[in-house]
């Protein structure tokens, strides 16, 4: 079959309903097809699909011709992982059907049911429609993370996950990888080194080892006027201290402007770390969720470098990639503040 990302609309749904017949065993025809506004790194499509005598609506997740994240899972690999936090009771998606034959629609994908709701960030925080939504989204937040943090990886055969190399906690494994990342990058940035000698000092020296969503976030969650309806967006899953997702969801960058609202623009911290102590039943190290969150600016602040450089090389021209290196210098003073601020 043809490669989809140079061939007509009509091709791909003929392709798509094709293969939707051969692996449903029923007549599959794709009634209407349109591209999710919102996904960085992966080609998203909502699919109308008549199976048979059923009306479906599917969601379907593709690699781009580039890659835009390093270190990412592959489809077969976020399939499998959305499919065991599936059958762990959590919110999301049910995924249906995985394809890894590039030659039926350009490249690796997978099919998941269409969850409705709102995914766009800055809507979550400030839509007067889901105002009553919040009030009560920080419980379902952390409510989800404990059910996440105690996916049990064996059971499910989540051995390809990324974990810390033999030695490394979870927090000197990030740090070192923020040192591969300069390197790579070529630069010398005084206040990147200044925060990562921080860390290095003050990084937590014990923590629980637990499956991570990794990208667990305002932006990566679709909302209605009930609240949390899913959890999307699993390619980054990884092991490591629960503590680094309760940091990383107070990254300014996911506040999308409701500055005053640590967790995600939508709710404080202290009540939000309260609920995942009774949902998770641990103690959570206030400390150690302020560590990470000023690791989470830095990680992001090298990442969106990469990014930009990806564009100013000249291996992709994306304004997108673009305006990520612009926003560093944000992560920057984020992270030099909350440093200032430390204790």
């Amino acid at each position: 079959m043809n490669d989809m990302f140079s061939s007509t609309l009509p091709d791909f749904s003929r392709n798509l309903g094709a293969y939707l017949t051969e692996v449903t065993g029923s007549t599959a025809t794709i009634t209407a097809l349109a591209r999710i506004a919102g996904g960085a790194s992966r080609d998203m499509w909502r699919v109308d699909v008549a199976i048979g005598d059923t009306q479906q609506i599917l969601v379907l997740r593709r690699d781009l011709p580039t890659i835009m994240f390093e270190g990412a899972l592959t489809r077969k690999q976020e399939y499998e992982v959305m499919m065991a936090a599936f059958k762990s009771g959590i919110r999301i998606a049910q995924p249906r059907w995985i394809c890894d034959d590039a030659a039926v629609l350009g490249a690796p994908f997978f099919l998941m049911d269409f969850v409705p709701g709102v995914a766009i960030g800055r809507k979550v925080v400030s839509s007067p429609d889901l105002a009553p939504a919040r009030e009560h989204l920080a419980d379902q937040l952390a409510a989800e993370l404990a059910k996440i943090h105690r996916v049990n990886t064996i059971q499910h055969h989540l051995s390809f996950l990324p974990v810390p190399r033999a030695g490394n906690t979870p927090a000197q494994e990030a740090i070192d990888q923020c040192h591969e990342q300069l390197q790579q990058l070529e630069i010398d940035h005084p206040a990147f080194e200044f925060a990562l000698r921080w860390a290095e000092q003050y990084a937590p020296r014990q923590s629980r080892l637990t499956f991570l969503h990794g990208d667990f976030r305002v932006g990566n969650l679709i909302v209605d006027t009930q609240g949390l309806q899913a959890v999307a967006d699993w390619e980054f899953a990884h092991m490591g201290d629960p503590c680094e997702e309760l940091g990383y969801i107070c990254l300014r960058d996911w506040r999308f402007g409701s500055i005053d609202r640590r967790v995600g623009g939508v709710a404080d911290l202290e009540p939000f770390l309260r609920a995942y102590e009774h949902y998770a039943e641990v103690t959570v190290d206030r400390q150690a969720v302020q560590f990470w969150e000023i690791l989470g600016n830095v990680r992001w602040g090298i990442t969106s470098l990469a990014q930009a450089n990806r564009h100013l090389s000249g291996k992709e021209f994306n304004i997108e990639l673009a305006s990520l290196g612009r926003r560093s210098a944000e992560m920057q003073l984020e992270m030099l503040r909350l440093i200032e601020a430390w204790r």
